[in-house]
């Protein structure tokens, strides 16, 4: 919104942005019709994501409606899954008002392919979860596909129509359908926090236009990127992938599913682990983005007691640990070896807040790189807050932890340091002695090398000339022999030099098919002599160099 509707201050647009940058996590809701099929169409499993069941198996308009005298969500109670979510910590929530689909969960004057006009339920399903929201103190937006609408004559659809009924003109039905929609929305609900735009499939700059001016119907409102046209909205919108170094300069929201679903399908139980999912959320809070964690509700209203289990054991680490997510900001360290940094700014210092992923079985916590003195440390975990010694090193701090971890998912240890925030940025060891050396971190040396960063890229990449070399400079705590592996993907067979001081490994990347397809390839054996700074190059070989993407290079004691 911002920029695209109105002039905004710096300071005007923070204002408006503080609560959802505080935030840092919410619920998605994906529900509808879709949930009636759950994924089986004619007695077969249809593969990929529920909620694209129509367009995936090509269901008819006229076939597909049918479902919706089967969608009749008699145990829907908005009260509980908003409690739900409270009690996940999460700060907010978006639901879908209207997916590709074309089926409305409100009642609208537009059409009659709602949940009013077209299900035996007969109500609307957005009003109650409004009011319930308000009620506990929880942020409310809608999701709306403004583009792809796969029931509505001339509504989009990615790849093209596969009925009939479904052809007409776009521009006819945005003007008729998408844009009285949007303005139902965004005036029967009383304030709406977020509006969650998707898959601009045909949707030009003129068109996009035509919805800015309905923004103005809710002051404040914040967008995402999806709207389509070249506006950028309020934040980006990373699906099922967390940014490697998070989008510098910009706000963005990691979406995520529970499983391999968003919407409803009976047989998949793919389910992440709570572990996953807690991780999931302080690696994307480390980087500055918020989490937005799916759950995919039945045709009767219920939430799958997957879901619910896995968001009230989140809901148990936030408690405690709730502090070190909400109202944070990104990591000042690059990487860490034992798991994430989040941090607080005061009027006199920094909080930094430790989450270990892998706690230190000798009970000294190494911090590398922080030069700035620690005030104070203590455990997340402890209600007293009971002081950990911290001794200042060459190469930054060493915490006295307990010798077990307070929590075996996730710990957090906070640091609360005097004055300026300093951090030495470097590459050090784990607590296995292995060196993880990847390719965000790396110094690139030519003009067509890049790091490539992505939904599926986390690589060097455009290594097109044998001129151009890549290098990481690193700590060294225990020094010995060291396997060397690499993360390569090529096309053909390509010779390339791995060199650490005066030792060279020639090596030869592997043939993987793909850019994007990633094979482990065991290089040999390097000797590291001493403790302190070394640094590593991967060098072309000129005669017969192929390009190559590489992901990382690590280092394993032998």
């Amino acid at each position: 919104m911002g920029s695209e509707l109105i002039s905004e201050t710096p300071e005007q647009r923070d204002t408006r942005m503080r609560w959802w940058r505080e935030a840092r996590f919410g619920m998605f809701i994906h529900w509808g019709v879709y949930a009636v099929p759950a994924g089986v169409y004619k007695g077969r499993q249809i593969p990929g994501i529920g909620e694209w069941i129509m367009h995936t198996a090509k269901i008819p308009v006229a076939e597909y409606r049918e479902f919706a005298k089967q969608f009749n969500p008699v145990k829907y109670n908005p009260e509980e899954w908003v409690l739900l979510a409270k009690e996940a910590g999460m700060r907010y929530i978006v639901i879908t008002s209207k997916h590709h689909d074309g089926f409305a969960l409100f009642d609208s004057k537009v059409t009659d392919w709602d949940v009013v006009d077209a299900t035996p339920y007969g109500k609307d399903l957005l009003k109650p979860l409004v009011e319930a929201c308000r009620k506990h103190g929880i942020r409310i937006g809608f999701y709306y596909s403004q583009a792809q609408d796969w029931n509505h004559p001339g509504g989009a659809a990615a790849g093209g129509h596969w009925d009939p009924a479904q052809e007409g003109s776009m521009d006819e039905y945005i003007e008729k359908i998408a844009i009285p929609q949007v303005k139902e929305i965004l005036t029967n609900y009383g304030k709406i926090d977020i509006l969650w735009w998707d898959t601009p499939v045909g949707m030009t700059r003129e068109r996009a236009e035509k919805f800015l001016p309905l923004l103005s119907l809710q002051p404040g409102i914040i967008t995402n990127d999806r709207l389509g046209g070249g506006f950028e909205g309020d934040f980006g919108t990373p699906e099922q992938y967390i940014p490697p170094t998070g989008i510098p300069g910009r706000d963005w929201e990691v979406c995520m599913t529970m499983n391999d679903t968003w919407g409803y399908k009976s047989y998949d139980h793919n389910w992440k682990s709570t572990e996953t999912l807690i991780r999931n959320l302080v690696d994307i809070a480390s980087k500055g983005g918020n989490y937005l964690l799916n759950v995919g509700p039945t045709a009767e209203g219920l939430i799958p007691e997957p879901s619910v289990v896995r968001l009230k054991e989140i809901g148990k680490w936030m408690k405690v640990n709730g502090e070190s997510i909400y109202a944070t900001t990104a990591s000042p360290f690059k990487r860490l070896p034992w798991g994430r940094c989040t941090k607080k700014v005061r009027p006199d210092g920094a909080t930094l807040y430790l989450h270990v992923f892998d706690w230190p079985g000798d009970g000294r916590l190494f911090v590398p790189g922080l030069k700035s003195k620690v005030k104070t440390a203590f455990l997340l975990a402890d209600p007293e807050r009971r002081p950990l010694h911290t001794s200042s090193v060459e190469d930054g701090v060493i915490v006295e932890v307990p010798k077990a971890a307070p929590d075996p998912i996730c710990s957090v240890v906070v640091l609360e340091v005097e004055g300026e925030l300093k951090v030495e940025q470097f590459l050090t060891q784990a607590q296995d002695g292995s060196i993880l050396l990847p390719a965000s971190d790396a110094v690139l040396h030519g003009r067509t090398i890049r790091y490539e960063g992505g939904h599926n890229r986390d690589n060097i990449g455009f290594w097109t000339d044998p001129d151009e070399w890549v290098e990481w400079d690193f700590k060294v705590i225990k020094p010995g022999k060291f396997i060397v592996t690499a993360e390569i993907a090529a096309l053909e067979p390509s010779p390339f030099l791995v060199i650490l001081g005066d030792q060279k490994i020639r090596c030869t990347a592997p043939v993987t098919g793909d850019w994007g397809r990633f094979e482990e390839v065991n290089l040999g054996i390097l000797e590291i002599g001493s403790s302190g700074k070394a640094s590593l190059s991967v060098r072309p070989v000129r005669e017969g160099w192929r390009p190559m993407n590489l992901r990382s290079i690590k280092l394993k004691p032998e």
